[in-house]
């Protein structure tokens, strides 16, 4: 059943958010039960299909996120991985929480660095794209043309991106069921057009490349971990595979979608692929032993694919916004599809390996929104 399937797509990220952004919230108002212990309301069929640019826009769901990772191209061909995602929270009569992640990956300088910004307060109320500002840091969007704006030190990202291909509605209407655990929205731009400006230590200068974007809303709530691929390879064709894991860390959900060279989406079985780790990492900031290095096959389609880290070290200590690491990273691709050799770059996600962090670090974050969420 391909609704039933497309329950792994839910899974990115909501451990996070359920257990660590709720934490912030609960500390600027009196006690409640934490919400990924209370069920959401009955599944329901789609309110309305989805529209563009109105479901760009900020929704008044639990859970949505506009998530963005790619690469960045100088004129003389250095290449730097980026994660930009915000995340929106909405739980009642609390203040809507965002958070904001940011993330490069400095190949020629063979380091990782990351950054977060946490702010309370609605940014509900466009209909026709989304302009949100978490403590300085700026995306804005509608109709596949987006703008990415954030400084930090001594990162910074001045981006635009324009979509080449339609939005991939998962399973057909961008509508996913999951049962008693809640009801989501979902699309996928695969393959965005970037060009801009990045900024590090030793200045600022112009860049182009691709870039992936994900956006999901709706009341649903899901605990356990993940691996997650984004792949785009150079015939202009994308992969995303999911591997779920239960809260108890034995397999559940495996499912895939291909999207074509014309933006054509196809979704793939569970049987359909193997994700094979190569190698593993264990991290010297929160012991984690993640998997690091893939063989990634899809039979059906002649696909046979490597995937290899641009470095070890991609993991994102963020104990200030949600209460947890994960390892988020640039990989490079080299395979075959069918007789012909393929490349391409791509990103992986591993969530659920690294034990949840000290919630000191979130409470004191709390405690210096907390006030400002009080004032007019």
């Amino acid at each position: 059943m391909r609704g039933a399937s497309m329950r792994g797509a839910s899974m990115r990220h909501l451990t996070a958010l359920a257990l660590g952004l709720l934490l912030l919230v609960g500390c600027a108002a009196p006690a409640a039960p934490p919400a990924y212990v209370r069920a959401p309301d009955p599944p329901r069929a789609p309110a309305e299909p989805v529209s563009f640019p109105r479901d760009e826009a900020p929704h008044d769901n639990l859970t949505e996120w506009w998530y963005y990772t790619g690469h960045l191209f100088t004129d003389d061909g250095a290449r730097y991985g980026f994660e930009f995602v915000v995340f929106q929270v909405v739980r009642g009569d609390y203040p809507v929480v965002y958070v904001a992640h940011m993330a490069v990956t400095d190949g020629p300088k063979g380091q990782f660095w990351h950054d977060q910004r946490v702010q309370l307060g609605s940014q509900i109320g466009k209909d026709d794209g989304f302009d949100l500002d978490v403590s300085g840091w700026h995306l804005q969007g509608a109709l596949g043309h987006d703008a990415i704006a954030a400084d930090a030190d001594p990162y910074g990202l001045d981006l635009q991106l324009t979509a080449t291909k339609p939005p991939a509605l998962h399973d057909g209407i961008g509508w996913i069921s999951f049962g008693p655990v809640g009801d989501s929205y979902y699309y996928s731009r695969t393959r965005l057009a970037v060009e801009g400006a990045l900024r590090d230590a030793d200045g600022t200068r112009p860049v182009h490349g691709q870039a992936w974007m994900d956006h999901q809303w709706g009341d649903f709530l899901v605990v356990g971990g993940w691996d997650w691929y984004s792949l785009q390879l150079d015939d202009q064709t994308e992969l995303m595979l999911f591997l779920t894991r239960a809260p108890d860390g034995s397999a559940a959900l495996r499912l895939g979608t291909y999207v074509a060279a014309d933006g054509a989406a196809r979704e793939l079985d569970a049987d359909a692929f193997t994700a094979t780790p190569t190698g593993s990492w264990t991290s010297p900031h929160t012991g984690a032993v993640y998997p690091s290095g893939w063989e990634v096959t899809v039979p059906r389609l002649g696909l046979s694919l490597r995937l290899d880290p641009t470095l070890l070290d991609q993991e994102l200590q963020t104990a200030a916004t949600t209460g947890l690491a994960y390892w988020e990273g640039e990989v490079v691709i080299d395979g075959a599809h069918g007789d012909a050799p393929i490349t391409g770059l791509g990103y992986v996600e591993l969530t659920g390996y690294a034990p949840t962090q000290p919630s000191t670090a979130a409470a004191s974050t709390s405690a210096s929104v907390s006030a400002s969420a009080r004032l007019p």
